[in-house]
């Protein structure tokens, strides 16, 4: 094939995201002659432009809003906010832009990456079409992310709707928004619209919310949405939607009960899909399913030539688990080394208000797998810091097993930020009794980690026995 190409890539990578993007920059400044292929018409992918920046930033100036609200509980005026969706919008596309810069496609160029724009598609085993010309590459990566899925509702396209991609484009706020789908996504924009101040009906077809998480987890979660003015009607589909614009009326059943619902503004948050369909990849002897692509721990396909990484692969999609993945393929791909990938302690993020987070094990998989586990919890409403900020909804569920967490979910404020010890607890195999040793600075919400642990040396601690020993060692010992 070289002989064929005298200008031959070592690496084409497809899709300009993050772990394109981070395959790309070290490939480029190691010398690797790399080609990189987006469709355009920025680098940045999905996290960047449609994904993690925008709902981010929109949570956060809904945040505001709701403690524009709350003064009152601070010692200060409660406002309503006037809220301007257009001036909001125009803030979230403000900080897109100011994190672009990194992603300038002539930053790669400058590495030595060939930065092309356009649909690439493979049309042999080591080529791939783009823009009407033939690459050539000894080896690639797919990189081409996810999108969303849209479900078959009968009227739906008609109707007209918004997804978690297109919704950045609204400039006025709905009176009344109905978000079908209750996972991650869908709770996220359904709480940041209520708290702008649209009316907001949830729609979820599973019995209860975030399935994957705890029942009793969910429900606390569920119940800081509800106190935000979001309608949850779980167990629900939508069988048809009438209408368009203004005038759209969803047809659901709940609980056998027929029930209309009259929006102006639909947003689908049902999942999202891998980007595969239109890469050509039966010409490349990739293997692929409506999972993504397949692919064996060091991110390679079934062309063994071929990587991929991220939502096209999964097998969880998360910018974060792109990035992880993208060192994976470098370490193979470029360097030779038979690296692994290792999902076992990867933290994943909900970022409702409070926050929902999670590494490892949750109570409910722990017991499905047979395993015995201590359970500690600790509520942040006896975290003085928590206490301090008006923030008290929530807890730290830890699950402990020979000593060793096996898995932590935290509900709370900044639970994000306070997962981070707990992951390192959990890939470093430290023993609990650790955390609790650690000095954990006063007054700090990551306290609630130390307190959680204690929580399982206090019985003893406590117990008859230790009393006895205390007064024999008074009584005994000068």
């Amino acid at each position: 094939m070289g002989s064929r190409h005298s200008d031959t890539s070592e690496l084409v990578i497809i899709g300009g995201g993050v772990g394109g993007l981070v395959v790309a920059s070290v490939a480029g400044q190691l010398g690797v002659r790399t080609t990189l292929i987006d469709r355009g018409p920025k680098l940045g992918g999905d996290c960047l432009h449609t994904g993690c920046v925008p709902s981010k930033t929109l949570i956060h100036s809904a945040r505001v809003a709701s403690l524009m609200r709350r003064a009152g509980e601070f010692g200060l005026p409660a406002v309503e906010p006037r809220v301007d969706l257009g001036a909001v919008m125009d803030r979230v596309r403000a900080v897109i832009e100011r994190i672009q810069v990194h992603d300038d496609p002539q930053r790669f160029r400058g590495y030595g990456v060939d930065v092309r724009f356009g649909a690439a598609r493979f049309t042999a085993s080591h080529e791939v079409t783009v823009a009407g010309q033939v690459i050539a590459g000894r080896r690639f990566l797919i990189a081409t992310g996810s999108q969303p899925a849209i479900p078959p509702i009968p009227g739906l396209a008609t109707a007209g709707f918004v997804t978690s991609d297109s919704i950045w484009s609204l400039r006025t706020l709905p009176r009344h928004l109905v978000v079908l789908g209750g996972g991650p996504i869908g709770l996220e924009l359904a709480q940041a619209f209520a708290r702008l101040g649209s009316r907001v009906t949830l729609i979820e077809q599973a019995p209860r919310l975030l399935p994957r998480e705890d029942a009793d987890i969910a429900e606390a979660l569920g119940q800081c949405l509800k106190a935000d003015g979001v309608t949850i009607h779980t167990a629900a589909t939508v069988e048809r939607i009438d209408g368009t614009g203004a005038a759209r009326t969803l047809h659901c059943r709940l609980n056998g009960q027929q029930m209309a619902l009259e929006a102006d503004e639909i947003l689908v948050a049902t999942g999202r899909q891998a980007n595969v369909e239109d890469l050509g990849l039966e010409q490349a002897g990739v293997a692929w399913d409506r999972a993504g692509i397949t692919v064996d721990r060091r991110m390679r396909s079934s062309a063994r030539h071929i990587y991929a990484c991220g939502d096209c692969c999964g097998p969880y999609p998360f910018t974060h688990m792109a990035e992880y993945q993208a060192g994976i393929v470098i370490s193979n791909a470029i360097f030779r080394l038979p690296r692994k990938a290792d999902y076992r302690v990867v933290p994943r993020v909900i970022y409702c208000d409070p926050e929902l987070a999670r590494v490892g094990l949750n109570e409910s998989e722990a017991r499905e797998q047979g395993l015995a586990v201590e359970v500690l919890r600790f509520p942040f409403a006896q975290v003085d810091r928590a206490l301090a900020e008006g923030e008290t909804a929530g807890e730290a569920k830890l699950l402990v097993r020979k000593g060793r967490l096996v898995g932590a979910t935290i509900l709370g404020p900044a639970a994000g930020e306070l997962i981070h010890e707990l992951v390192l607890a959990m890939q470093a195999k430290i023993p609990v009794g650790r955390i609790a040793a650690a000095i954990h600075a006063y007054p700090t919400l990551a306290q609630i980690h130390r307190r959680a642990v204690n929580t399982r040396y206090s019985p003893k601690l406590f117990s008859p026995a230790t009393r006895r020993l205390v007064r024999w060692i008074q009584r005994f010992i000068p």
